[in-house]
């Protein structure tokens, strides 16, 4: 794949040499139809130049010869020949020539063509904003590979696109112009990252070393120098260690693949620059990776290596028995050769190699996660897309797969279970054809702010998706916007790589309309949950301004207009004012309670346990005599009242408390107010008993707890009345469906109640009745 290949000459396209080099994979209608293209093009290539200023036809001439060994397809070869032709498929004058393109080469070759268009301007629009002093992030380098790849819905535009960078990068070599910065930058993140994920090493190992020449000139070269030989050299050291391997392994009866690299100049300096190594210290320049079939055949191999080459002390790494955290599994073992040369061997089972290279584990992830390599988090969607495509190319290599079928079903198929694919190729060949009838979409898409900072967004986001991906305010205040530049409805869906523009208020908030799912303003659950938490805040606040409102004017119906309302809040039981307010307005508290907050004493620290005094019957108030049927032992005509925290009445066990000044307070036994009285004042406890309570009577409370249904409290006050009980109090509340009843009833004894309660029960609807 270098440009001093014996079929490369940058004059002519009529070169039968250069012609038969680069159709020796195509059949007859595939160089019919590169000569064909060949024969349109060649008369505007000869006077035209790309961006760069190199040559157009000289361009051409490179990019073809990368790809045809890449043994790409005669579609993929004429596409990329049009495209060293300078053409603005989006101008409207260029109407023409879409169509003569169609109609000369076919809608395929057309569609790789307006996609291989549209990475190019992607790129453009990020080189323009790293020229203006942006600088991007690792994880903004990452969102730009993701893009472009998204972009490419057929493989074989990202592969021109690789191939036509390389053959830019080597043009700046051999004529030494200098290269911008911003291209190599962008080449050696974006590009070469790319072609290293999809497993096309030579074009990943030279796009980088041509980066890294342009980009530090003077490290570049003096590794260069210090690297023995040149690396055809090397390589040529590399085959005949994989050969003498390959022949000792196979005396042996040991089935094995055997193949080396020589390490390029960019990864050298990466592991001295990531390891801290001195270029003496680094035992790998030279590596051989060789697959058998069984754990046992790996450590036979590793035996039979170390028994050949004398192993360099504290280089043996055995992944087999401790494997990497990310499940990576090889032994890795460094030897020395007798003339001194050192080179690393990597010995690996096929099922390890394919988890190496397809799965979480793969030589990418753990290469650019940096020296801590391999402890990544799981593959998502983006992640299998990459390994599909890889084992994709792998798989044409091997079985003949025609390029053709390397289409955007890939991108699609990426979920399905890659080893199942491999393990029956044919099937799936029909399979891969039929699903360009089938299209999938992906998850994700990937668009550009103004400024050429790249988005991920759900597939059919919107440009208000888009905003509230920015920034929650810009999304509150969006009222428009402009997708590379035109003016569009805001449920437009997005597609990948266009730049998009908000166009907003001053000031205001999201409409009801965006969370109408029927008009398809949002796409994403994020953004549709910020448009509801604000309007939940406005509905908030309304509500504590209309509570607040009603609370104030009971206030001052009460006469209290200077009471602090945050301290009457706590007093009623809520955590603050606002919820008071929030309660009252929507019905779920009553106003009336309020002023029983003002109704309790405070002189006294009994005042809590304020008590009422029972009375009599309506029958028997002309005779009332003030007692509440309650006798204090040993004590006669001693003032008894009875407590309101717990509403004692007979029979239930009673005991008394002696206060300051009002007598002595009757409780339940089991008073929770009484036990903390008692507890704190012992002294003060006397004993009590029911006397002849003759017809008094006494208020209880009783929490009811119903369905809430029209007719409920009516039914409740027929029953009290039929049963002659007198209803002093009453408080509802109703929540989810649910009323909660509490009323305060006056009965003479303890059976009086008990039949009440088993009233309550009969009523339809009625889910527990308890005194209280």
């Amino acid at each position: 794949m270098k440009t001093n290949d014996p079929a490369f000459t940058p004059d002519s396209l009529q070169d039968s040499a250069w012609m038969d080099a680069v159709c020796a994979g195509l059949d007859e209608a595939g160089r019919s139809m590169v000569e064909k293209a060949i024969d349109w093009c060649a008369p505007i290539l000869q006077r035209a130049e790309i961006a760069t200023g190199e040559p157009s036809i000289q361009h051409a001439k490179g990019v073809l010869r990368i790809l045809s060994l890449l043994q790409l397809d005669a579609a993929t070869l004429v596409a990329a020949l049009v495209l060293a032709i300078p053409i603005d498929l989006e101008d409207e004058s260029e109407v023409d020539r879409k169509d003569e393109l169609i109609s000369l080469f076919g809608l395929e070759t057309f569609s790789l063509i307006n996609g291989s268009r549209a990475l190019l301007r992607i790129g453009a629009i990020a080189r323009n904003a790293s020229s203006r002093g942006r600088n991007e992030s690792s994880d903004q380098r990452e969102m730009l590979r993701k893009m472009l790849l998204a972009m490419a819905s057929d493989l074989r535009i990202v592969l021109i696109r690789l191939a036509s960078r390389l053959q830019t990068l080597r043009w700046y070599a051999e004529t030494k112009n200098p290269c911008p910065i911003e291209l190599a930058e962008e080449t050696r993140d974006v590009y070469a990252s790319l072609a290293n994920r999809l497993g096309i090493w030579q074009i990943k190992w030279e796009m980088e070393d041509l980066s890294f020449r342009f980009l530090a000139p003077d490290t570049y070269k003096e590794i260069a120098r210090k690297l023995e030989g040149r690396r055809i050299e090397r390589e040529a050291r590399i085959q005949a260690l994989s050969d003498e391997i390959a022949a000792s392994l196979a005396e042996m009866g040991v089935q094995a693949e055997v193949s080396g690299r020589a390490k390029h100049i960019y990864s050298i300096y990466n592991k001295m620059r990531n390891k801290h190594l001195s270029f003496d210290q680094l035992y790998d320049l030279l590596a051989i990776r060789i697959i058998v079939a069984s754990e046992r055949d790996c450590y036979a191999t590793l035996s039979l290596l170390q028994a050949r080459w004398t192993p360099v002390m504290n280089e043996f790494d055995d992944y087999i028995a401790r494997p990497k955290p990310n499940g990576y599994r090889s032994l890795h073992t460094v030897l020395k050769t007798a003339d001194g040369h050192n080179f690393e061997a990597q010995i690996r089972t096929r099922k390890m190699h394919d988890f190496a290279e397809y799965g979480m584990a793969a030589h990418w992830r753990y290469k650019e996660a940096g020296p801590k390599g391999g402890q990544v988090a799981a593959v998502s969607m983006y992640d299998r897309q990459v390994s599909w495509m890889r084992q994709l190319l792998a798989w044409r290599k091997e079985v003949g797969l025609p390029a053709t079928d390397l289409t955007d079903e890939m991108v699609a198929a990426s979920g399905k279970d890659s080893a199942a694919v491999l393990a029956a190729p044919e099937p799936k060949v029909a399979q891969t054809r039929q699903s360009r009838q089938h299209k999938k979409s992906s998850e994700r898409i990937y668009v550009l702010t103004p400024q050429a900072r790249v988005i991920e967004l759900p597939e059919g986001a919107t440009p208000v998706d888009f905003a509230y991906h920015l920034h929650t305010d810009l999304g509150h205040r969006c009222r428009g916007a402009r997708v590379d530049g035109q003016m569009v409805a805001l449920n437009t869906k997005l597609l990948n790589g266009q730049t998009v523009e908000i166009i907003a208020a001053k000031s205001g908030g999201p409409s009801r309309d965006w969370i109408n799912t029927q008009l398809g303003y949002l796409a994403s659950p994020r953004a549709r949950a910020k448009v509801r938490l604000w309007f939940n805040a406005i509905e908030l606040q309304k509500r504590i301004t209309t509570g607040q409102d009603m609370v104030e004017k009971e206030l001052a119906r009460l006469g209290k207009s200077a009471v602090n309302l945050e301290q009457l809040a706590e007093r009623l039981g809520f955590a603050n004012s606002d919820d008071l307010y929030v309660a009252a307005a929507k019905d779920e508290f009553s106003l009336r309670q309020i002023a029983t907050v003002f109704q309790e004493p405070e002189a006294d620290p009994a005042a809590a346990y304020d008590t009422i005094v029972a009375r009599e019957s309506a029958a028997q108030s002309a005779v009332k005599t003030g007692k509440s049927g309650v006798l204090v032992v040993g004590v006669d005509s001693l003032l008894t009242q009875l407590a309101r925290c717990c509403h004692p009445a007979p029979p239930d066990p009673i005991s008394g408390f002696v206060t300051r000044g009002r007598g002595v307070s009757i409780h339940r036994s089991d008073c929770p107010s009484f036990a903390v009285m008692k507890n704190k004042n012992p002294e003060r406890v006397i004993d009590v008993t029911w006397g002849d309570t003759g017809e008094t009577v006494y208020p209880v409370n009783i929490a009811i707890h119903s369905q809430d249904r029209a007719g409920l409290l009516k039914d409740l006050t027929e029953l009290f009345s039929r049963m002659k009980l007198n209803v002093v109090g009453v408080n509802t509340q109703s929540k989810a469906s649910i009323a909660h009843l509490h009323f305060t009833v006056e009965v003479r004894d303890g059976e009086q109640l008990r039949k009440a309660m088993n009233a309550i029960l009969d009523i339809p609807g009625i889910i527990s009745a308890a005194r209280c």
